[in-house]
């Protein structure tokens, strides 16, 4: 009888640690699109726009948590492509959702503005 619990216990011990550990943020595709937006040319914005946009959707129906600085990679791709509130939109999530990008963010908006007024 001790046997099987002994082996009963190992067995559970191998299968748990199969199942990997969760990561606390839903990061999909975000990093291949970074790496593809700084190494290639191969993609085009809305291409990158609707990856990124994806991933956000994922997450939600995940009921998780986007990567840190998605949001805001995804505002720096609405600016390239001249959708400047959208832009905005994704600054200021990206404040709300990680309160330490809010020196950076509030940069990006202020540059934005700025732009906007010209």
């Amino acid at each position: 009888m001790n046997m099987r619990v002994l082996l009963l216990a190992v067995m559970t011990a191998v299968l748990s640690g199969c199942a990997g550990p969760k990561t606390l943020y839903q990061w999909d595709g975000y990093q291949s699109s970074v790496y593809q937006h700084y190494q290639t040319d191969d993609s085009s914005l809305s291409e990158q726009v609707a990856v990124l946009e994806e991933s956000i959707e994922k997450a939600r129906a995940g009921d998780r948590i986007v990567a840190p600085g998605l949001h805001a990679h995804l505002g720096l791709l609405y600016a390239n492509s001249g959708r400047e509130q959208q832009a905005m939109e994704q600054f200021e999530m990206e404040k709300r959702l990680f309160p330490e990008s809010e020196t950076f963010m509030s940069f990006l908006l202020k540059q934005n503005n700025r732009e906007e007024i010209k």
